[in-house]
Formats: C-alpha cells, structure tokens, sequence
C-alpha cells in the first residue's frame, strides 16, 4: 500500500492536467502538495493508451485527440515543453462521390484554399471565410489575456479585454447560437457554415446550432495560439499522454507527491472549512486546503450536503447536463482511399476530417436535406432519444503525422468522433444499440472511403455513459460544465467553504486541454492563503 503522509498543505483530487498544472505552482511556492487520483493511469481524459487486444503495440490517445487551446503564457510560466506536430492540412471535407466530387483540404497554404473555396463553392464564401477569419483572429488576440485571470461576466470581460469596435459583436457572440454568428457572414454554402458550426460551435456540447451559447463554444474552439499553429489544433508528439506526462514529471521534480489507484470518497469538514479528505479504504489526510481537479459534481458529491453555499449548488445543478459525445476508437490496418480525391492530391491524412450530414447533396446526390437542415434534424433526434441516421463525424488519423504511435505492424490509430448522439438511447439502452450503431458509423465512413470496413483490426467504442465510466466524468460530458455556460457562470476557483476550491475543465474558461484553469486557482489559492 502507497505510504499517506498524515498531513499536506494541499490535497489535490484528480490527476487530470489541470490538477498537476496546479500541482506545479503550488509545488514551487514551496507547499506540499498530495494528488490522489482515482485511476491507475495519470491525466485524466489527456492519456495515451493501448487499447486494442489485436494491436497491443498501438498507442493511441483515447479522449482528447488533440492540443490547440492551451496559453502558450502558461507553458512558458511552468517553463515546460510539449512537443507538437503541426497539421497541414488541417481540414479535409469530403464528399461522398467520385473523383472530381467536391471537396475542401485546407492548410497552411491560404491561396490553395481560396481557389478550392472559389472553384467548388463560390466567391462569394471565398469572401464570407476572410471575414470570419480576420473576426475572429481579432477576438482571439482581445481575449487570451482574460483566460489567466479571475473571470468576470461576459459584459465585464467584454468591456476590460475587447476593442470597443467588437465588444457588441463579442457579447452576441458568446451569448448567442454558433447559427446566427456564422449567418452574419453571408456564406452561400451551408456545407460550410455546418463545416464550422459542428467543429467549433458544437464539439462536446449538448446543444444545437441554434441553441444561446453555442458561439462561446465556437469562439473557445478558434482561440488557438500554440507557436506555429496559425489558429489550427496540434498533435502532440506520443499523444495525449505526453501533455499529462510532462506535466507530472514537473509537478514531481518540484517535490508534488502524485498516487494513483486512489479513489477519494469523502471531503471532511471541520469548524466551517475543508480540512482534508478520507479514501475509499478508510485512510484519510488532513490538509490545509482541498482543491478539486475532478469535474465539479463529482466534487460537489464529496462534500457534505450542507457545507457548500446553496446558491453554487443551486446554480450548478441549473446547468448540469449530460454528455452526448460518442468515440469510436479505431485500429486500421492500412490508409483509407477517399473516393472524391483525384489521384496526386495531397495526403488528407492528419487533418480533421469531417463527415457531414448533407454532403451528398454537394456530390449531386437527389434528395439529399440541405446540411442546415440535416443537423437542425439530427439535433431533434437527440433530444428525442434517438440515434440519428446521420450523425456529424469528425474522422481523425494522426499516425501518418505521429509515427511514433504505430505497432510493429504498422498499424494506424484512428478514431471517430460523433456527435450528437442521446445519453441513453429512449425506450432501449446502449447495450442493445451499440453494435448496430457501429455497423451505421462505418458504412458512412464506407460511402466517403470504400474499403474502410475491411481495413478495421480493433475497435474500442465509448458511449456517453463509456466516457462517464472510462475517465470518471459525471454524465460523460467532456466539457465537465456544458461550454454553453461562460466566465464566472461557471464552476468557481473557491467554493464558497472556506479551503475548498475547484479548478478543473468546469471552471473558467472552458472545457478542454487548455491547463488555464489548473493555473488561476493555484494562484488563488496561493493569494487566499498569504492574505
């Protein structure tokens, strides 16, 4: 049995990244600090893992697939490095038809991009995508600083962080639908507006394109500022477990004490404030603060009932919602062969490939609803329980970018990322729909890449419940805090009970690898206690 100091000056519960950024801080001002985390492995959803009993060899990053959002301010505070790799492209929309289909493969070369966008599309979304570009470079350069800092509301923030000329446009935004925001740019394609609106405006969420708070989710997915990124989403080198891994292997080097296998069950309460916690086998440590790094109701849930101020609970439980996010995690043996790609183009692979309801209608497929529509019509579905037909698919292959996760072999990890998908299919279960639901996810795949089903060597298939039960999430929401909810709506750095804090993808600013959180409620916590 791990040796428990009887006493730390902090106790952190979750080893995910934002508790050993915090871990780090907290460890060089000269605290000791003890993260007991549930499962064997560190980083929470942040972890490489080897998931494939038919490819044991294949590393594989099996919930965040990606590193965009995170300060470079921050790494350079903690003075660590996290190798990245740079994709380009960085989008590939496919359409399910035959070489000369449509289809957009953007990267880095912007003029490639235009001419595609002008050729398939027209001038006039050539037009509506610098707008929305140069929009939304300015907001992020406005905003990055507000991400290392207490939050504010979002006129407070508007009004202290954004150039007057935007503040209104800022306001809408994050209040607004991920729908009206991109309508203001006048795009003729829809297949484009529903491009942007499913990977930044609904990624994670459990809402619809039209639904207030949407556009937070869209302008937190654009705020990528990693060296080299111009704006786009990174691999990191080794997967996702390289970030937690670096993470940790500072946190320790500053004296962090790290347990894994260490499941807390109750915060304990002494005199009005936090005074330490007790593990699922009996031990227990007192502390002089307890900071939560887990998701907040998982935190609120080892508190007693009536030690947190009734207005936080009230006003979390207001925006408690489950996740509605399925991962289906892939082993292939070989590339897939996109049939709209005419020989000679340039590798799709490493990008986000997006598979979107509608498309067909754009490789001159009769009958097919306008995208808008198909994803106001699977948004119905999932608010009514059921599976949708044609989900919005977000395909990623990273190991053409990323060698060093492929097996002997010479296997490639590769997953799907669907949304939306029902909690809890109604009048059924997952049990019951998974397998069938996996045979609809590939054949999409198959009218994009004819083959695909044939190059699968393993599977690993995670529900909303899968991810509740995987990385101990409540409810399986990867936002921990839907992303519709903004700045200080959310889940604040200090409780309310004197010693308790929470700084996890539920608190400010947003959920994701981001690490923002981790910082701004050590120095928190460091402040309250030399006050």
């Amino acid at each position: 049995m791990t040796t428990l100091p009887a006493r730390s000056d902090v106790v952190i519960i979750g080893a995910g990244h934002n508790g050993l950024v915090s871990a780090v801080l907290l460890a060089r001002a000269g605290l000791s600090v003890v993260v007991l985390e549930a499962s064997e492995v560190i980083g929470g959803a942040a972890r490489t893992e080897h998931p494939f009993a038919q490819a044991p060899g294949l590393g594989h990053s099996t919930g965040s697939y990606l590193l965009g959002l995170m300060p470079p301010e921050l790494l350079r505070t903690l003075d660590v490095t996290i190798p990245v790799l740079r994709r380009d492209p960085h989008y590939f929309l496919p359409t399910p038809g035959p070489a000369g289909s449509p289809y957009l493969l953007f990267g880095r070369d912007h003029a490639s991009t235009r001419e595609q966008l002008a050729h398939f599309f027209s001038p006039r979304d050539v037009a509506a995508d610098e707008q929305l570009a140069v929009e939304i470079g300015a907001l992020r350069a406005d905003l990055a600083p507000a991400w290392l800092e207490e939050p504010g509301s979002v006129e407070e923030t508007a009004d202290r962080f954004i150039r007057p000329q935007l503040q209104s446009t800022f306001v809408d935004l994050v209040r607004g639908s991920v729908a009206d925001y991109l309508t203001r740019f006048g795009f003729k394609s829809e297949l484009l507006m529903s491009m942007y609106a499913v990977t930044d405006g609904l990624s994670g969420l459990n809402a619809g394109p039209d639904d207030a708070g949407t556009g937070h989710n869209f302008l937190v997915h654009n705020m990528c500022r990693l060296p080299g990124s111009d704006g786009t989403w990174m691999i990191a080198e080794g997967g996702m477990g390289t970030v937690s891994r670096v993470f940790a292997d500072a946190a320790r080097a500053a004296g962090a004490q790290i347990l894994t296998g260490t499941p807390v069950s109750e915060v304990t309460v002494d005199g009005g404030a936090a005074s330490g916690v007790v593990l699922a086998d009996g031990r227990s440590i007192g502390a002089r603060v307890v900071l939560g790094s887990c998701d907040p109701y998982q935190l609120m849930s080892l508190v007693p009932s009536d030690a947190l101020p009734s207005s936080l609970t009230t006003r979390m439980a207001a925006v408690k919602r489950t996740g509605t996010t399925l991962k289906l995690n892939l082993a292939l043996r070989g590339l897939p062969s996109f049939s709209c790609l005419p020989p000679g183009t340039a590798s799709p692979f490493g990008s986000t490939i997006h598979l979107l309801p509608g498309s067909a209608g754009l490789a001159g497929v009769a009958g097919t609803d306008s995208p808008m529509a198909a994803l106001r019509a699977m948004w119905a579905d999932v608010q009514a329980g059921r599976l949708p037909d044609e989900p919005t698919i977000e395909w990623y292959l990273h190991t053409t970018v990323d060698p060093s996760l492929q097996d002997a072999a010479g296997n490639h990890s590769s997953a799907l990322f669907v949304q939306s998908v029902p909690y809890s299919p109604a009048g059924s279960s997952w049990e019951a729909e998974l397998p069938g639901y996996v045979d609809k996810l590939l054949d999409i795949c198959e009218r994009y890449a004819p083959g695909t089903r044939d190059l699968v060597v393993d599977m690993m298939p995670l529900t909303p419940p899968g991810i509740e039960k995987h990385f101990g999430i409540t409810g399986g929401h990867i936002h921990h805090v839907d992303n519709t909810v903004a700045f200080n709506e959310r889940m604040p750095y200090f409780t309310g009970l004197d010693g308790l804090y929470a700084g996890s993808a539920g608190a400010h600013p947003a959920g994701s690898v981001i690490g923002a959180a981790g910082h701004n409620v050590a120095k928190r916590i460091l402040r309250d206690l030399n006050s």
